[in-house]
């Protein structure tokens, strides 16, 4: 975003508001030191398991019905297989809660890297009866979570 901040000549300004400054990643943001950026970063992803050290799924479902879209959402919750070393997150409203009309609920998949996530979703989707007034979208290690 701060590549944003100016124009040409004319000088510009970020802000940056935190509970917690002295966050390496903030530090680093805030120094502009990009290698102590990416080592903090690549340190919380490898304590959390995300990628690259882990996996992670989206389920997006989509419906102009909000009643439709809330019960798969809820169908999907109270139906998730057993799994180690696996996690569900939601459903919540996506960040884009809204598009062109559409209600849009999203749970996440946290997985180990060596967990067999395309086989764990598939059984799961399978659990659940998705009516044709909704679309469901699977994104594998999603570029972004919009």
């Amino acid at each position: 975003a701060t590549g944003r901040a100016g124009r040409a000549d004319k000088p510009g300004r970020a802000i940056l508001q935190t509970w917690t400054p002295e966050h390496p990643v903030l530090m680093a943001l805030a120094a502009g030191d990009r290698d102590a950026f990416v080592e903090a970063e690549m340190a919380e992803r490898e304590a959390a398991s995300l990628p690259p050290h882990g996996r992670l799924a989206a389920i997006v479902l989509s419906s102009e019905n909000a009643a439709a879209v809330e019960k798969v959402a809820r169908d999907l919750a109270e139906n998730i297989p057993n799994a180690e070393r696996l996690e569900v997150y939601g459903p919540a409203d996506a960040p884009l809660a809204l598009v062109r009309g559409r209600r849009r609920k999203r749970l996440l998949v946290r997985a180990d890297r060596d967990v067999d996530l395309q086989g764990f979703l598939r059984a799961w989707l399978a659990r659940v009866k998705v009516p044709g007034s909704v679309r469901l979208s699977v994104d594998v290690d999603p570029y972004s979570f919009l």
